[in-house]
């Protein structure tokens, strides 16, 4: 079985949190820029897959959570990730990545509110 490590999962979850909401905010960027029509239409065919997508950066972002907080930290001592400030700085990236995928993730349900 492989091991994932933080940092793997973590990327894992941000790509596919940005395959789950190209269909939505994708668009919206689009406009925003002043570009329509038929390539802002296109971009709405990846709207079956998002269910997939979401399924993905859960999974990955699960991953992670429990790689930072369930398993023991297997380090050498004096290796770097026996330092306890590598740790809470890997927890801080955790929670700020999730919150940003979390909100990523939320802009299909709260577009409505903004149109």
């Amino acid at each position: 079985m492989a091991t994932f490590n933080v940092k793997s999962s973590l990327f894992a979850s941000v790509l596919a949190a940005i395959g789950a909401s190209v269909c939505c905010v994708g668009p919206l960027v689009l406009l925003m820029l002043g570009i329509g029509g038929a390539r802002v239409a296109s971009l709405t065919a990846l709207e079956p897959l998002r269910p997939w997508f979401i399924g993905a950066t859960l999974l990955f972002l699960g991953l992670a959570f429990r790689r930072l907080y369930l398993q023991p930290q297997a380090c050498e001592p004096g290796a770097a990730c026996a330092e306890p400030i590598v740790l809470r700085r890997q927890r801080w990236i955790f929670w700020v990545v999730a919150l940003a995928l979390i909100a990523l993730l939320s802009v299909p349900w709260l577009a409505p509110f903004f149109f």
